[in-house]
């Protein structure tokens, strides 16, 4: 097995590779110096909007991340393992820099408490002192992934969203937001194409491998609607120039899902989209019942011992 990838470096490193900065377990990867996350918000533009699209952004990634990392030790593969690990990585180190940043912006005070240590950086504190009503991520994000296919078939579509979202977030008039778009858009595709290949090799496998992949794929498909919704702070964001309207992106998502399902012998979907609450759903704080589960194992060692470091 070759541990090096593209390019040249080992993928041990990385997870073995010290970490001083507060309880985050490792690096994340994202070069600090390339953005400064306390440059002013444009001109123009509300503080409180751009941070809770920030926020908004982050969870996505936090939650994802936490998601993926649950298949450490219980990939059918080691390759598998440590290629899920790296992405999860990938993800938080987007979550760090756009919690920092909705932290700088203000969004972080409201849940410093004398118990969750006042020194602590903003990230952490919006990381692991929000009750899961003050987390503003899809709910396709905090879904539990299931088996390995259906994690592949979340992955296809959760990587061509934010793919296709981060894309075009380059184009921010937010410089914070479009230097992490601008890192994220290479790992995004490296998710991508991870995930495609995935759900052809399983869709067009054994009976068994398609039929699970195909189940994996239904059990997914009513949380991708919600994902072209446009929250009121998305869509007063897009006419100050700094966020992206979600709807301009299920062309790009439908070709990516489109492209692949042939190929792996698989059927797009009829499945129902899962409704919202009175109008409101996870960009409200408006979650499933999975969103419980997940923030428990994500925040119950910072929260059971606040002061601690790792």
């Amino acid at each position: 097995m070759n541990s090096a990838d593209a390019t040249g470096e080992n993928v041990y490193d990385a997870l073995a590779a010290a970490d001083h900065d507060g309880r985050w377990a490792h690096g994340a990867g994202f070069d600090e110096t390339v953005v400064e996350v306390t440059a002013p918000a444009p001109d123009g533009v509300d503080v409180e909007d751009l941070a809770a699209y920030a926020l908004m952004l982050a969870d996505d990634a936090l939650l994802g991340s936490q998601r993926l990392s649950e298949w450490a030790t219980n990939a059918p593969e080691l390759e598998e393992e440590v290629a899920l690990a790296n992405i999860a990585l990938d993800l938080l180190g987007q979550a760090r820099v756009l919690l920092a940043r909705a932290g700088h912006l203000g969004a972080a005070e409201r849940f410093r408490t004398a118990r969750t240590a006042a020194a602590l950086p903003d990230e952490e504190v919006l990381a692991y002192f929000r009750d899961d009503r003050f987390f503003r991520n899809v709910t396709l994000a905090e879904i539990d992934l299931g088996d390995f296919a259906q994690t592949m078939a979340w992955m296809l579509v959760f990587s061509s969203w934010r793919l296709a979202l981060m894309t075009r977030l380059r184009g921010s008039a937010d410089p914070v937001l479009a230097a992490v778009a601008g890192k994220a858009v290479p790992e995004l595709a490296y998710q991508r194409e991870y995930a495609a290949g995935w759900v052809v090799r399983l869709g067009d496998g054994t009976e068994l491998s398609h039929g699970r992949m195909q189940a994996g794929l239904d059990a997914v498909w009513p949380f991708v609607e919600e994902i072209f919704g446009a929250h009121g702070v998305e869509t007063r964001l897009v006419e100050a120039g700094v966020a992206v309207d979600p709807a301009s992106l299920r062309g790009d998502v439908d070709a990516d899902v489109e492209q692949v399902l042939p190929v792996a012998t698989l059927t797009r979907p009829e499945r129902p989209a899962v409704g919202l609450v009175g109008g409101r759903g996870g960009r409200d704080g408006v979650h499933t019942e999975a969103m419980g589960p997940v923030l428990a194992v994500l925040q119950s060692l910072a929260r059971a011992h606040p002061e601690a470091m790792w």
